[in-house]
């Protein structure tokens, strides 16, 4: 079975045309519970969500900040496991139709295996990956995998990428370029940044592939002071935090429903 990149791309096209970004949500497999993750992807769909990535917990984190690492330590002492993600993917897809990315650190796709990582992530319905720690220069065996499948390699570009390097990654990526508005780890903040915009410029200036905004991002302005300049949104931490912050998981549910229909409406008002 091939997976989705042309779901995804096709979804981020749609946006365009429809003269806004898209709104890409960030929740992690196993948190609070497996079955209450892939509740969780359902209710930030039915908010507005255009696309979904769906973390992979890990114990040694590059990128993730406080909130998303309290998540993933719940998720692993809950015992989640790849299977559970890939459980996650497959019925959060059958469930919304839309386009489901897996975030993952490259450990452990080395571990279980590139080609068979890839074949079930495809057979589950996924778009692709974002790898924000696998190395462009060390990344021909799982392009070459996930091309075969059909699932996209997503890139993570920074501010302090220099122009060489920025092309070096956009031409190996697929699907969607993911750029960090600032230096540093994922969080909620109060503001974005003018790094961003540049970032998106100088990104765009080397790829015809959409540029897509995430770090930082939690309340409607931000969304649509980032939607002016990206061709898409990416929200994590704050999602993360809703469940989180609420007393129980029905409430939960209910607030990141509402926070992405919040976000929603903030990509729209560009």
């Amino acid at each position: 079975m091939s997976g989705n990149v042309e779901l995804l791309s096709a979804s981020l096209a749609q946006a365009k045309a429809e003269d806004r970004a898209a709104l890409i949500a960030y929740l992690p497999a196993g948190f609070p519970t497996v079955d209450g993750g892939i509740e969780a992807v359902k209710a930030v769909v039915a908010g507005g969500a255009d696309i979904v990535e769906v973390g992979l917990p890990h114990s040694d984190p590059v990128l993730d900040g406080p909130v998303i690492q309290t998540a993933d330590d719940i998720a692993l002492r809950g015992g989640v496991r790849i299977a559970d993600v890939m459980r996650t993917v497959r019925e959060a897809y059958e469930a919304t139709g839309v386009p489901i990315l897996v975030m993952t650190y490259w450990n452990p796709i080395d571990r279980y295996g590139v080609e068979r990582f890839t074949a079930e992530l495809a057979e589950a319905g996924g778009a692709g990956c974002i790898l924000p720690d696998l190395p462009v220069q060390e990344s021909a065996l799982w392009r070459e995998h996930a091309d075969k499948h059909g699932l996209a390699t997503v890139f993570v570009v920074a501010p302090s990428s220099k122009d060489e390097r920025l092309a070096t990654i956009t031409a190996a990526g697929s699907g969607f370029v993911y750029a960090a508005s600032l230096m540093g780890v994922t969080g909620t903040r109060e503001s974005v940044g003018d790094q961003a915009q540049d970032l998106v410029r100088r990104t765009r200036a080397t790829t015809a592939l959409p540029v897509c905004v995430g770090l930082g991002v939690s309340n409607a302005r931000q969304a649509a002071e980032v939607a002016g300049f990206a061709d898409g949104v990416i929200v994590g931490s704050a999602f993360v935090k809703a469940m989180l912050d609420a007393p129980d998981e029905a409430a939960g549910l209910a607030a990141v429903r509402s926070l992405a229909g919040e976000l929603a409406e903030g990509v729209r008002k560009r």
